[in-house]
């Protein structure tokens, strides 16, 4: 199959893809056609079936995955897909793999090394706290392992919650050994658990989008209710302890307009946000990068950096 990145104008489709969306919809002139989103590992692309009543096109609906004969236009300076054949497909004649995109690291070894980490803690009340999710909650570790960490933006991958939530920790360790005035084992705990949220915020793949608790309190919120009903499990658990780290949660976007109920008001917070957005941004212009024509070098403005991107090439 030829994958979605390497689709340009004036090509054909010819090859199985995940259907992520299917709308119906009419033209100004009252003609019906249809909306559909394709899939694969290394993205989506916009498609139109312009004659639904065709006899080409078979039934089919979202997530399902089709067999697609189509033309490759563009089209508001976006490339698109005019589908004239469709039949879905059934298993054993596709490969999710080829599918759904996955981080470019290990997953049981990204989640062996945040062991580590979790094994390093020395406060046992923190400790007891990551082992309720990470050792003790099968479902947590499944659904932890397989999660994006976004829709879209950065990480949006099956295990990039996994991976974001690991270079996350690693920078917050780094922090760590050059700044003394941070308490490691509070600042790590909270690098740790900052974005458990998503696992309830977001459906897994292939849909990879927000649930109806995603939406109406979101993961920040969803996070630090996490927290407090396990603490409350724990005996004894401090509550000024459960306190400090719930503020890290709750700040760590850093500004109220970025979604942070709170602003930063520890210096833990201070350094979980700052890990949090280099990560956040690093991954973006990666992911910007990778996907970009390999000729150009100024990519166009991005509404993430507000400026018009420019690969650093060769100094």
């Amino acid at each position: 199959m030829k994958y979605i990145k390497e689709f340009r104008e004036g090509g054909r489709v010819a090859g199985v893809y995940l259907c992520k969306f299917r709308q119906s919809a009419v033209t100004k002139n009252g003609k019906a056609y249809e909306n559909v989103i394709l899939q694969d590992k290394t993205g989506t692309i916009d498609a139109k079936i312009w004659d639904p009543n065709s006899s080409g096109i078979d039934e089919f609906d979202a997530l399902d995955y089709i067999d697609v004969m189509g033309d490759i236009n563009s089209f508001a300076g976006s490339l698109q897909v005019s589908i004239r054949r469709v039949r879905r497909v059934y298993e054993g004649e596709y490969d999710p793999a080829d599918y759904l995109p996955c981080s470019r690291y290990n997953i049981e070894e990204m989640y062996g090394k945040l062991m580590e980490y979790i094994g390093s803690i020395q406060n046992t009340d923190l400790k007891q706290l990551l082992e309720v999710f990470f050792v003790q909650d099968e479902e947590f570790i499944r659904t932890f392992k397989q999660a994006s960490a976004a829709k879209t933006v950065h990480h949006g991958f099956v295990g990039g919650l996994l991976e974001h939530t690991l270079s996350v920790t690693r920078m917050c360790h780094f922090y760590t050994r050059v700044y003394p005035i941070l308490n490691r084992d509070l600042l790590l705990t909270a690098a740790i658990l900052h974005d458990i949220g998503k696992v309830r915020e977001l459906a897994l793949f292939p849909v990879n989008d927000y649930t109806d608790d995603g939406q109406l309190l979101g993961h920040i919120m969803m996070g630090a209710e996490m927290i407090h009903d396990a603490a409350r499990e724990i005996e004894g658990f401090p509550f000024e302890l459960e306190k400090k780290l719930k503020h890290c949660i709750l700040a760590h976007h850093g500004e109220l307009e970025y979604g942070s109920p709170k602003k930063p008001a520890l210096a833990e917070a201070v350094a979980l946000n700052m890990a949090d957005n280099t990560d956040a941004k690093m991954e973006t212009l990666t992911e910007m990068f990778e996907n970009a024509d390999p000729h150009a070098e100024w990519l166009g403005y991005n509404r993430f950096f507000e400026s018009n991107m420019r690969k650093t090439g060769d100094i």
